[in-house]
């Protein structure tokens, strides 16, 4: 692997004043700069550095994501994003603005949402797994220079109020506690910057019981049994999806969260029992890396709609877009002041 050649401004704003990085682990002693990316040895605890192992093995199988990535996942951020997606709000932050991907994992949403723009933003890409390698080849590959950084969400090296958008893909909800983590970087944010993030939404009681179940079984294994363990499941997901079979269920269940009305047998196991998810147009790989993503990591925290809207009220962050599904809670917000 060839070392990350960071761009002419990056150290400059990670300290702010022009250094190179022996300076930077002068200030920082404890960290160290590795194939030119600067890594803080700091896991707050077992959860996290499970999560932050898990993310790590997943990026790095690039063959299970690179094509949904092109396909899937750019229709995915614009139905969340709406209006925001066509990036027109970068130009309220000047010509250049400073974006941190705050968990960029390999690059694969950020690069996604920002493509268009990667060479009139400076773009910081943070994470706390060994992911920021493999966004290091990626944005290499299309012949853009980034800033990478490993470490926490809660310890980014970037000085208070000097970063003009924040994005946080479906990241939040894997750190050791989601609303403080939100708090670290909105600190991050300038005054009327601007932060996008998604969360994970509450789902009903059976798919809320059977996810930590499979969750805490996988939690004793290895990755790569992890890997394999989940294949039995995503195939069960095929095997649903491939029935095209509906069922009508003729009244809410409120007791458990479901409506009346006709729907996919798949989707209502989807929804209601267990995640096992199905693309008729993915790989058998592609979509046990997405089971893989939601089931494995030890941090993965459920919100819902009220208790995101108050942590905005708390931070200062005046809500300019929201959007509410099934999976999950999509945000855009503007700092106050």
């Amino acid at each position: 692997m060839s070392s990350h050649e960071q761009p002419i401004w990056f150290w400059d704003l990670l300290i702010g004043q022009p250094v190179d990085p022996s300076e930077f682990l002068e200030a920082n002693p404890l960290w160290r700069v590795s194939e030119g990316i600067p890594r803080s040895p700091n896991v707050a605890t077992n959860e996290q550095q499970q999560t932050s192992d898990t993310f790590g093995f997943k990026w790095k199988k690039r063959e299970t994501f690179e094509d949904f990535s092109k396909t899937f996942t750019p229709t995915w951020l614009k139905e969340k994003y709406g209006a925001f997606a066509r990036l027109d709000f970068l130009g309220d932050h000047g010509s250049i603005p400073v974006v941190l991907d705050a968990g960029c994992g390999a690059g694969m949403s950020g690069m996604t949402f920002f493509r268009d723009r990667l060479d009139r933003i400076r773009y910081i890409g943070v994470d706390i797994s060994t992911s920021v390698d493999v966004a290091s080849e990626r944005f290499n590959e299309l012949d853009h220079r980034v800033g990478l950084i490993q470490c926490d969400l809660n310890e980014i090296p970037i000085p208070p109020a000097t970063v003009d958008v924040i994005f946080s893909e479906g990241v939040l909800h894997h750190t050791n506690n989601t609303f403080e983590s939100l708090r670290a970087l909105t600190d991050h944010l300038k005054p009327g910057g601007r932060l996008l993030f998604y969360v994970y939404r509450v789902k009903g009681p059976i798919r809320e019981y059977t996810d930590d179940l499979i969750r805490e079984k996988l939690s004793s294994l290895s990755l790569d049994e992890a890997w394999e363990q989940l294949m039995p499941l995503t195939k069960l997901g095929v095997a649903l999806g491939e029935l095209e079979a509906t069922v009508d269920v003729p009244e809410d269940i409120a007791l458990l969260g479901i409506t009346a009305g006709p729907v996919n047998l798949q989707r209502f196991f989807y929804w209601h029992i267990l995640k096992t998810f199905y693309r008729p147009e993915m790989s058998l790989e592609e979509m046990n890396h997405i089971n893989f993503d939601w089931f494995v990591p030890s941090n993965a925290r459920r919100h819902t709609p009220e208790e995101v809207r108050g942590w905005c009220l708390t931070l200062g962050l005046e809500v300019e877009h929201e959007h509410i599904e099934d999976a999950g809670i999509t945000i855009v917000a503007r700092r106050k002041g």
